[in-house]
C-alpha cells in the first residue's frame, strides 16, 4: 500500500472509533479506558470518497473497540470541511453496546437509524428507539441526548403515528443502610464508690 493509500484508511478507522465513542458515551458515564484500545471493523464492503470525505460500510458491519459494540446494516461516516465527524448506523435495528465506567452494567441503544452529531455532541436514536441500563429502559420513537447539556428528549409520536406514547420502566433505586452509630464510649464515674 502506497502512503496516499493508508492516509484515507486511516482516517476512515479515526473517523470510526469517533462515530464509534461518541454514538455510546455520551448516554451513561462510558468505559474510558475503550478509548485507548483499537477498533475492529468488520463489514461485507467498504467505500471511500476521500475527497468528499465520506466512508460507507455495509453488509453485517461489526464495529467493537474494547467493551463498546456497534451492530448495523450500514454505516455512513461524514467528516465537514471544520473537521467535525457526523455518522449515520441504520440497522432493523441498528445495535450499540458499552459497559459503564465504575460499573459492572452495560448501556445498550437500539433504533433503526442512529446519529451522532460531532459539532453539537448530539446523539439521535430515530423509530422504535430505545435505551437500556441494567433493568431501566426508555422507549419511544425519537430519543435525543446531547452530551454537552446532560440533555434528554424522547417522544413517543412519530409523523406515522402521533398518538404514540413514551414508555419508561425505572427500578427503585436500593436504599442505602444509615451508617451504624459508633458504639457508646463506658468511661468510669470518679464520684461512685465515694
Amino acid at each position: 500500500m502506497t502512503p496516499s493509500a493508508i492516509s484515507p484508511l486511516r482516517r476512515v478507522l479515526r473517523f470510526c472509533a469517533i462515530l464509534a465513542a461518541c454514538l455510546v458515551a455520551a448516554p451513561a458515564a462510558a468505559e474510558q479506558a475503550d478509548r485507548e484500545k483499537p477498533i475492529h471493523l468488520e463489514a461485507d464492503r467498504m467505500t471511500v470518497d476521500d475527497a468528499k470525505q465520506v466512508a460507507v460500510f455495509e453488509g453485517n458491519v461489526k464495529l467493537t473497540q474494547g467493551t463498546m459494540s456497534i451492530r448495523a446494516d450500514k454505516i455512513v461516516v461524514r467528516q465537514d470541511a471544520d473537521g467535525f465527524q457526523h455518522g449515520t448506523a441504520y440497522g432493523r435495528p441498528a445495535i450499540f453496546r458499552q459497559k459503564r465506567e465504575g460499573a459492572d452494567e452495560y448501556i445498550e441503544g437500539f433504533g433503526e437509524r442512529m446519529e451522532y452529531d460531532g459539532r453539537a455532541d448530539k446523539i439521535e436514536l430515530f423509530t422504535e428507539a430505545r435505551i437500556m441500563r441494567g433493568q431501566d429502559e426508555v422507549r419511544g420513537s425519537y430519543i435525543s441526548y446531547n452530551a454537552v447539556t446532560e440533555f434528554f428528549k424522547v417522544e413517543g409520536g412519530s409523523p406515522q403515528k402521533p398518538e404514540g406514547r413514551v414508555r419508561a420502566v425505572l427500578q427503585p433505586k436500593a436504599k442505602q443502610e444509615p451508617a451504624p452509630k459508633p458504639p457508646l464510649a463506658i468511661k468510669p464515674s470518679g464520684s461512685l464508690g465515694q
